[in-house]
């Protein structure tokens, strides 16, 4: 269930792939601030934080670890990058939420904001899977869907991710047009990550795929 740890390289990893979440959580606070629509993850986290009274750091910690146990239930291997993943961008969130203002009403701007969340998206997800340290939590629960239920996946991605907007959607998430923009040019911000920055990973080419197509968290 455990990837193996690579500890002759553990140092250099772990500060590549804080690197990765910081601007991770960066990209997260920007498309949330921009008030134009969000990733359908952060639609989700959003509504529920602000349902529970706590902060969406908070709320995301919660809900990787919420995600991560349905995929380990089905028994999916996770890695060291799994959980720091989970308790590494919520507080990235969280701080650079008490950093970066809320902008309303000044179109470029938000727009501005947006694509800039996605351009850092692609940046953060080509550093994360770069360092090959185990699937995301929600990546993970994707490739648990896949393999349990035979489906491809593109459709385990689709159906997670209708699933969470739509849920996030009714319980009042920022859903918007950055929503369909951020679904649309995610994938190609990734692959621009992966050509900036040489990442080839070897196991992991199923998550790879599936982040080109809908982006990764």
């Amino acid at each position: 269930m455990l990837k193996p740890i690579r500890w002759n390289t553990f140092v250099w990893d772990f500060t590549r792939i804080q690197i990765g979440f910081i601007l991770f959580g960066l990209a997260i606070t920007l498309m949330i601030r921009g008030n134009i629509g969000t990733s359908a993850w952060a639609v989700l986290e959003v509504a529920l934080a602000y349902k529970l009274g706590i902060s969406i750091g908070t709320m995301t910690v919660i809900m990787g670890f919420l995600v991560l146990t349905s995929a380990i239930l089905m028994r999916e291997k996770m890695g060291w990058g799994t959980l720091a993943n989970i308790l590494s961008i919520g507080p990235w969130v969280d701080l650079w939420l008490s950093i970066v203002p809320a902008v309303t009403e000044n179109l470029p701007l938000q727009v501005g904001m947006l694509l800039l969340a996605i351009f850092l998206m692609g940046l953060a997800s080509a550093i994360y899977i770069g360092v090959d340290a185990g699937a995301g939590p929600r990546d993970s629960l994707m490739l648990a869907i896949k393999r349990t239920t035979g489906v491809s996946i593109r459709t385990a991605r689709a159906i997670i991710e209708v699933t969470v907007v739509t849920i996030g959607w009714l319980l009042g998430g920022p859903v918007g047009v950055g929503t369909l923009v951020y679904a649309v040019l995610v994938g190609p911000s990734i692959q621009w990550g992966f050509k900036i920055f040489s990442v080839h990973p070897h196991k992991e080419d199923e998550v790879v795929q599936a982040s080109i197509e809908g982006g990764v968290e």
